[in-house]
This record gives structure tokens, C-alpha cells and sequence, in this order.
């Protein structure tokens, strides 16, 4: 009896030990410290060497936190610009926890850490981009000069709305730093440091998207407008000096017709002359050939005329002086009286 009693006692006095020791022991990750609390209080500095540890067993406990950067991916918020944009981002970071003593205390998990993280950078992104144009937060930074095209210079000048791109004076990676020097003093109050904030993805309100495509459509428009009314302009131009030179080309031409008109009329005056001068007949022969072509041209098969028998054009036709020799001297004083 009193052996199995003995085995008992020795028994339950392992059990006892081996809870004890296992209570009392723990480890520690090389990507973890760990905060030894007693009754929900820390107890000691925060111990960060990895290996085997001891404690109080059943009345401390370990609370683990993690050493390594951890990662902070923020809530996609809208906001305004100073131009008056509202656009929407959504912005990522890094951290890690340097004062794990202070960071229990003042948050105890993860979950609150990530909390205290969305305000305070949350809040800081929505003052930097208040700050700012909408082309300094999409800007990488403020050494790339924006694209500008020269040809539309007139257009600007006469619409400083158009086509028209301010100046960077920070760029997104500034604004960036910004937000980190800002928030990193506020984090480091509850043992966090911030290492990095980024803006992963800038939209614009979808809101507003529609006045924005209406807006650079109009913009386009004008440009094409201002583009048109120059190309018409200048068609105009080019039609009026084409006009122009077939006028002066016409011209030159008809002057010079005329004067090889002239030019061949006299030479054939003069040929005609000296044909037709050489002797009477030659002259008799030239004032009835020129009477011919006369009566050619004032006679038709209706024509009537009232002619007197000295007219010169009458000489002709009258059968009894058709043959006679040709009147000399001047004509007589009576006129031929028109045809009808």
C-alpha cells in the first residue's frame, strides 16, 4: 500500500516539476522580442536576445512582438488638391517596432499599431496633398520638366487656360519624404519607426472624371479650332496669290498677243500696200475686192437699202457703171442712209 501510495506522490511530484519547468522556460526567435508582463504589467527590459529563457512560471507571461519590418497598406482615400481636384489615393509603408516596452504600453498588438498608423498617416497624406498641385503629387520629381509644345505659344498667350503646365517645384518623392519626416516624430512616440510611405495608385474621383474628360475635350477642341482658322487663313492666302499670278500671267500674254497682232496687221498692211500700189489697175483691183467683202458683210437675202446713184458702194451694182472706169475724186456730198 504504502508503494503504490510512494509511486503516486512520485508521480504527481514529476507532473509538478515538468509544468514548473516548462512554465518557467521559453525562446525567443531571432525575428521576435519579447515583453515578460506580471499581472498584465511589464516586468524587466524588453528581451531581445533569441535562445532559451526563464520566468515565473503561472504568475509572468510572455508577450511576443515581431522584430521585423512590417508592412502598412492604407485605406484608399479621397481628398482634395490645392487646385481644387479631388482625387483619390491610396498610399503603402513600412515600419518597425524599435521601443517594444513603450509600443506595449501604449498599444499592446499589431491590430492597434495598424490603427494608430491609418490616422496618422492618413491624416498627414491628406495635409500634404491639400498643399500641392495635382501636378506636384504625380510628378516623380521636380527635375523632369513638363512635355510643352511650342507650336501652340500663340494659343497660350491668348488663353493662359490652355495647354498650360506650372512649373514643379517639389515633385511626388518630396512630398513623399514629407509625409514620412511628419508622421516618423508622432510614431516614434509609441516606439514605431516608420521607414518608408509611398503612393502606390493617384485617381481621380470618379465624380469628377466626366468635367475632366469634358474639359480636355474642350481644351482640344480650341486647339483644333485655332489650328483650322490658321490653315484657312493660310489657304486663303495661297488661292489669292494664285489668282493673283494667273491674272499677271493673262495679262502679259494678252499683252503680247496684242502686240504680234499689231506687229503681223502692219507687215500685212505693208505687204497689201506694196501689191496693190504698184499701178492704177492694181489699186482698182484692191477697192473691188474690198467692196466684195463689204457688200458681203451689209448684204443678206433681206436686206434693203436706199443708196444714191453717186454712193461708192452703189458703183458696183449698177449695171451700167459696173464696167466703167472708177470715179476720181472725192464722193459726193449726199450719205449713205443705213440698211434696214
Amino acid at each position: 500500500m504504502k508503494a503504490r501510495i510512494l509511486a503516486g506522490l512520485g508521480v504527481a511530484l514529476v507532473v509538478v516539476v515538468f509544468l514548473t519547468v516548462s512554465g518557467a522556460a521559453y525562446s525567443v526567435a531571432e525575428t521576435e522580442q519579447v515583453i515578460i508582463t506580471q499581472f498584465g504589467k511589464p516586468v524587466g527590459e524588453p528581451i531581445t536576445d533569441a535562445g532559451l529563457h526563464f520566468k515565473m512560471p503561472f504568475v509572468q507571461e510572455v508577450n511576443r512582438i515581431d522584430k521585423r519590418i512590417l508592412e502598412w497598406d492604407g485605406q484608399r482615400t479621397e481628398m482634395p488638391t490645392r487646385d481644387k481636384l479631388y482625387i483619390s489615393v491610396d498610399t503603402f509603408g513600412r515600419w518597425r517596432i524599435t521601443d517594444p516596452l513603450e509600443y506595449f504600453r501604449r498599444l499592446r498588438d499589431e491590430r492597434s499599431a495598424q490603427s494608430r498608423l491609418e490616422d496618422i498617416l492618413g491624416s498627414e497624406t491628406r495635409n500634404a496633398i491639400a498643399k500641392h498641385d495635382l501636378i506636384e503629387v504625380i510628378r516623380t520629381t521636380k527635375g523632369r520638366v513638363p512635355t510643352r509644345d511650342e507650336s501652340l505659344q500663340e494659343l497660350r498667350e491668348a488663353s493662359e487656360q490652355i495647354g498650360v503646365l506650372h512649373e514643379i517645384r517639389k515633385g511626388r518623392k518630396r512630398i513623399e519624404e514629407e509625409i514620412r519626416e511628419s508622421a516618423k516624430a508622432k510614431l516614434a512616440e509609441f516606439g514605431i519607426e516608420l521607414l518608408d510611405v509611398r503612393f502606390k495608385r493617384i485617381n481621380y474621383n470618379p465624380s469628377v472624371v466626366e468635367k475632366i474628360y469634358e474639359r480636355m475635350i474642350s481644351e482640344r477642341q480650341q486647339i483644333a479650332s485655332r489650328f483650322r482658322s490658321e490653315g484657312e487663313g493660310e489657304a486663303a492666302k495661297i488661292l489669292g496669290t494664285k489668282e493673283r499670278d494667273l491674272a499677271e500671267i493673262a495679262s502679259q500674254a494678252y499683252k503680247r498677243e496684242q502686240q504680234i497682232r499689231g506687229e503681223a496687221d502692219a507687215r500685212a498692211t505693208a505687204i497689201y500696200a506694196a501689191a496693190y500700189d504698184r499701178s492704177p489697175a492694181a489699186r482698182e483691183l484692191y477697192a473691188f475686192l474690198k467692196s466684195m467683202e463689204t457688200y458681203g458683210a451689209v448684204l443678206g437675202p433681206d436686206t434693203t437699202l436706199v443708196l444714191s446713184t453717186g454712193s461708192r458702194l452703189f458703183r458696183y451694182l449698177d449695171d451700167d457703171v459696173a464696167g466703167a472706169p472708177a470715179v476720181e475724186g472725192p464722193a459726193p456730198a449726199e450719205e449713205d442712209e443705213p440698211p434696214r
